[in-house]
């Protein structure tokens, strides 16, 4: 891929020729011209000679594809740059291991007044437990340390940092020897990050800007909130981010609405939704999603924050002050006092103005065909994570493990949500999964139940426009004339349309169907490599080298 000028500057006009343009405008397309921040024509590469005088600048895409940018529609972006400069334990494959990376990064890191970590997953090691305190506490030399498992629904703490927190041992969650959950762990997460600097913040926001850049994500749904990180914390982050070239964040704070007054309070914080984390439940690794069962490998169901009466009244009151509302919701009985609670509210303020609204939930995994009936009568966004069935789906998973295997298999059921008409939007909700958006993309396409498994055109969709349709936008997300110039150049393989039907499949590949081909996702391919992503117009990232 070359450039004929100097790096474009602001709101020059750029034709883009040589490669593939993927637009639903013509599925042929080799080229395109962008102009003022916006696509102003995609077409063929024998048309693009009329713009090539006219234009400031020339990129020969040398065979490149050209999409839409992703967007990531589910995100903690200080804690995303905070695992990926800090303590990583993702990687980490038993439980004696973990510790030793824990004992490497404290000694090398001696000026950190809380050591912050993330990623482990006891289920993945042989010993199929957490560390105990006693083993922390040696591990980090007497540091404060906090460790979230890797869903963020729990924690495992140092004695040192309980010390900051002497209140946690009086609240719900506390153990003296497991992790913590609920308020516990909420009042110890606080405290941590709380001893991050505003610089050290600064940094974590930028390295995950730039990391989300480089993967092709020109926009990010930050999903902030009281009980997730703080107000400091959420507004630099949306100055950083509209003062800095970068993704664009579009801010959701998670707290209730229950008038005019706190709708008002939300807007001013910059969010465009009291919505995303705004707990319902936890997480099935934590065994603190809400069930209307208990656990398979445990005798508890899970714990509920709020009840359908707090949602119906949360979203009656979002609906009334034109602000969208949404919920964290992962268990079936979570699920269900959603879909209860926006019913009610619907009943209040009607159903037409709820469904305008374009409400969200996100990760909504454990539904049944009932609860996926009622998102599509209530217009509901399903702001979902296939990563995470790629993670912890399949007969010997995590969900296997949790829920026994025929409730697991009903888990993240995409191809359902689809076939009823809810409108899906993709994320990472990173770092609990790591921005990876043809990985995401793939996750759905190559589901672990093959029946929830949706073509990658559909998956392509709701990563990239899927996104923008969940902040209310239907005009963005896709390379058309007048759309915003949001895109990423790939180095690929050839493409292909790929759909869990074959008849499908060879249906949409024969040139006159005019479906346009995106890069083969099979298990095994090797996934497109950005060189250079591009947000309204301007580039805010280049591959070295390229």
């Amino acid at each position: 891929m070359t450039e004929s000028t100097a790096p474009q500057s602001e709101h020059r006009t750029v034709l883009l020729r040589g490669g593939d343009v993927h637009s639903p405008a013509d599925p042929f397309a080799t080229a395109m011209v962008v102009e003022r921040g916006h696509v102003a024509w995609v077409g063929s590469e024998g048309a693009a000679d009329a713009f090539a005088s006219g234009v400031d600048d020339v990129i020969d895409l040398d065979g490149a594809l050209v999409t839409p940018a992703f967007t990531d529609a589910h995100v903690h972006t200080t804690s995303t740059g905070l695992a990926l400069t800090g303590l990583d334990l993702s990687g980490a494959g038993t439980l004696t291991e973990a510790l030793g990376l824990v004992r490497s990064y404290v000694a090398a890191h001696p000026a950190d007044r809380v050591v912050l970590g993330h990623g482990w997953d006891a289920t993945r090691w042989p010993e199929q437990r957490p560390p105990t305190r006693g083993e922390l506490d040696e591990a980090a030399g007497g540091r404060a340390v906090y460790l979230p498992r890797i869903d963020v629904h729990s924690a495992v703490v140092t004695t040192a940092l309980l010390d900051l927190v002497p209140q946690a041992a009086s609240l719900a969650g506390y153990r003296p020897d497991a992790p913590l959950t609920g308020a516990a762990h909420h009042a110890v997460r606080a405290a941590a990050h709380g001893a991050v600097s505003p610089r050290q913040r600064a940094d974590a926001q930028r390295a995950a800007l730039a990391h989300a850049a480089s993967l092709g994500i020109g926009t990010v749904h930050e999903c902030g909130g009281p009980d997730i990180s703080d107000e400091e914390d959420f507004t630099a982050l949306l100055k950083l981010a509209a003062g800095e070239p970068g993704p664009r964040v579009f801010g959701y704070w998670a707290e209730q609405v229950g008038g005019e007054k706190d709708a008002r309070r939300i807007r001013e914080l910059g969010a465009v939704g009291a919505a995303g984390d705004l707990f319902v439940d936890g997480s099935l690794g934590s065994h603190t999603a809400c069930l209307h069962e208990p656990y398979a490998d445990a005798p508890v169901a899970g714990a509920t924050h709020l009840d359908a009466g707090q949602i119906a009244a949360h979203v009656a009151a979002c609906t009334e002050a034109g602000l969208q509302a949404g919920f964290h919701a992962i268990g079936d009985a979570a699920l269900t006092a959603v879909v209860d609670g926006v019913r009610a509210a619907a009943g209040k303020v009607g159903l037409g103005r709820v469904r305008a609204a374009r409400h969200r939930i996100e990760h909504a995994e454990m539904l049944t065909p009932e609860t996926v009936a009622a998102f599509a009568e209530l217009g509901l966004t399903a702001s979902v994570q296939p990563a995470f069935d790629a993670a912890w789906g399949g007969e010997e998973g995590m969900y296997a493990r949790r829920l026994g295997a025929g409730r697991a298999r009903t888990l993240n059921p995409y191809a359902a949500l689809l076939r009823a008409g809810v409108p899906l939007a993709f994320g990472s909700d990173s770092p609990v999964t790591p921005l990876d958006p043809w990985g995401t993309v793939r996750a759905a396409a190559f589901h672990r139940t093959p029946e929830h498994r949706i073509s990658v055109r559909a998956g392509f969709t709701a990563h990239t426009r899927g996104g923008w349709r969940a902040v209310g936008r239907d005009d963005a997300g896709t390379l058309v004339p007048g759309a915003p110039a949001d895109y990423a150049i790939w180095r690929t393989e050839e493409l292909v349309v790929q759909a869990p039907d074959d008849r499908v499949a060879r249906w949409s590949t024969d040139p006159r169907s005019g479906t346009p081909g995106l890069p083969d996702l099979s298990p095994g391919a090797e996934l497109p490599v950005c060189l250079r992503t591009v947000v309204f117009g301007q580039t805010v990232y280049v591959r070295p080298n390229e």
